[in-house]
């Protein structure tokens, strides 16, 4: 009871320590589960027994026999499964050839670099290298997502980085079933008839169960067969059905299985897909945080002796910095991305809980049945997964500093709410070159903004989804919009650190504008424009107007006449270079105004006359 309570309650701890200094849980997780497995029992008790012992030995032990497989199997079943459930095509699409290539030919230099490399430095079979290889192929978003929340990049750069690591979870992992199979099957591993036939079960058996029972779930879950409160429940309890009735008719197939469900579901139109996505956030949490302490804990100290020499720092330099820019390179040829931006890609590949899973998992299999090499599956794969993220986690910034893709300026605008008077100010800024992303609960509200063009995310603002998007690393703006208050206050409150450093801002309340000595600091565009004074304004006037600006005092002639005309909103001061200034409630953030400014607002076109007269007088 005391190690169960106490995995738990470290890889809690492992998560928050990597929350609190920003890298990715891998690392305190793998550093944990060796403490108290095996340095524990080599220097620490003086029995020699590890602290957490995964597998019974006839003394102590969480699992008995071939539990601790299982267990490993179940729960790679369920992180596969969500890597599915957040891979949508449509996306993917946008994303160009590049990925593509990245997932084919990329694979495939590290498949065979890698392979061959572990085959001559460390003299192992060419079945046992080519399973290594096929185990690192995978660059889990699990890992990179922590590494690139923080660094502002270019959005295409990022994405790269993003899909290459939620496609390439399944084709690893499949890739890795391929070359097992080859192995176990004729036990010495020749590329027999009967491995192929094995191989086409896995992917017959494995496509046709994820599909099926993918539709199946939807159509019950629509269907309102399954209570709300038994949803969650009921998703995982069809996951790993799936995986193990597809595993009971291909050996090792319900690992495709899970993954091609997840996928289909994610791109249903399942009104209730948020549920699951949500739900899948904290038993992610729960399961890499087990299983990863659990894995590390079950290497044995002989294990790591196996690998404590210079052929590892051989294989690990050949691994990161020859095959993966190889990859790249190739990969990447004849596209759009600069040199340094493809230099960028090749320095961040760190691997994830997929390799470090299924390399326990394949690795005590082998070895228990007495596959000469196998003991080195486990040791090697950790090295490079503990090394890759240890890495890319505390050189990832420098290293995009110094290749010039750090972007110095976020200027990108995140605007929560994605209604009439949203859409509008976001195809404004839109077209006037900023990068704009909207966001909104109402997925009517998201269609209208994609029609338009405009990128936007449906989403909670209380869920983790925004923190952990990668794709808004160059946001620097933030502007609540919504018919809310209470939730406008709630979003700068929560994200005005993250995206809006260069600015935060929300509309006013209409009890804020009210009361003319009430103006937030944050408060947006005008004291006389809430949301619903702004929406009225949309109704009336649906576009938005510029008028040049002659110096300071004509700029505040013409703030006084929006302040007096309710069907005229100030928005932005528009620079002689384009750049478009927010204006706050204050209407003194722009101090330096020049000849060919130009006032940006909501609402019907000034009257240049009028306007002068209030000057004149």
């Amino acid at each position: 009871m005391l190690e169960l309570a106490g995995i738990i309650i470290l890889g809690i701890l492992a998560q928050w320590v990597a929350w609190k200094f920003k890298i990715p849980a891998i690392l305190p997780l793998i550093l944990i589960g060796l403490l108290v497995g095996p340095i524990a029992a080599e220097f620490i008790t003086d029995d020699g027994s590890k602290w957490i012992e995964p597998i019974w030995n006839e003394r102590e032990g969480l699992f008995p026999g071939e539990s601790l497989f299982y267990f490993v199997s179940l729960a790679i079943s369920i992180i596969l499964f969500e890597g599915g459930l957040t891979l949508k095509m449509a996306e993917i699409k946008n994303v160009g050839p590049v990925i593509t290539k990245l997932i084919s030919i990329g694979s495939i230099v590290t498949f065979f670099g890698a392979g061959i490399a572990a085959h001559y430095i460390f003299g192992l079979s060419w079945e046992i290298s080519f399973l290594f290889s096929g185990l690192i192929i995978v660059t889990g978003p699990t890992v990179i997502t922590p590494i690139l929340r923080n660094i502002p990049l270019k959005k295409d750069v990022s994405a790269v980085l993003k899909w290459e690591g939620i496609l390439i979870d399944p084709i690893g992992a499949l890739v890795a079933v391929l070359v097992f199979e080859f192995i176990s099957v004729d036990a010495g591993g020749e590329f027999t008839k009967t491995a192929l036939i094995e191989f086409g079960k896995i992917v017959l058996f494995g496509a046709t169960f994820g599909f099926t029972f993918a539709h199946a779930m939807n159509f019950i879950i629509n269907k309102k067969w399954v209570p709300h409160y038994l949803l969650n429940v009921f998703a995982l309890a069809a996951v790993l059905g799936v995986f193990v009735l597809s595993d009971a008719f291909a050996h090792e197939s319900g690992l495709l299985a899970v993954v091609v469900m997840g996928m289909v579901l994610g791109n249903s139109k399942s009104p209730y897909l948020k549920d699951l996505l949500y739900f899948k956030e904290s038993l992610s949490v729960l399961l890499i945080s087990i299983l990863f302490i659990l894995l590390a804990a079950n290497i044995n100290y002989s294990d790591l002796l196996l690998i404590y020499n210079w052929k590892t720092a051989i294989l690990f330099a050949i691994v990161v910095f020859a095959v993966r820019p190889l990859g790249v390179f190739l990969s990447t040829q004849g596209s759009k991305l600069k040199l340094n931006e493809k230099l960028f890609i090749s320095w961040v590949g760190p691997r994830g809980i997929v390799a470090a899973g299924i390399a326990s998992l394949f690795g005590l299999k082998l070895a228990r049945n007495g596959v000469a090499g196998a003991e080195y599956i486990t040791p090697l794969v950790f090295v490079i997964v503990l090394g890759t993220v240890l890495l890319n986690a505390t050189t990832a910034r420098l290293f995009a500093k110094l290749v010039g893709v750090f972007l110095t300026k976020s200027g990108g605008i995140l605007i929560v709410g994605a209604s009439k008077v949203s859409r509008l100010i976001g195809h404004y800024l839109e077209s006037n070159g900023r990068h704009v992303v909207l966001i909104d609960s109402n997925q009517n509200n998201i269609n209208k903004a994609k029609e338009l063009g405009l990128e936007a995310i449906n989403t909670d603002i209380y869920s983790q989804t925004l923190i952990d998007n990668i794709e808004l690393n160059d946001v620097g703006y933030l502007m609540a919009l919504t018919g809310n208050s209470d939730i406008n206050k709630y979003a700068i409150n929560k994200f005005g650190k993250q995206f809006g450093e260069n600015g935060a801002f929300r509309l006013v309340s209409s009890s804020e504008m009210a009361d003319k000595n009430n103006s937030p600091k944050e408060g947006l565009f005008s004291h006389t424009g809430d949301f619903n004074s702004l929406s009225e304004v949309t109704r009336k006037y649906p576009s938005i107007q510029e008028i040049e600006i002659i110096d300071k005092e004509h700029l505040d002639d013409l703030i006084k006449t929006t302040n007096k005309d309710k069907d005229i909103i100030p928005l932005f001061i528009k620079d002689n270079e384009g750049e478009l200034h927010i204006i706050s409630s204050y209407n003194t953030e722009i101090t330096d105004v020049e000849k060919g400014y130009h006032l940006v607002y909501l609402g019907k076109p000034l009257d240049v006359e009028k306007v002068e007269t209030v000057q004149s007088s």
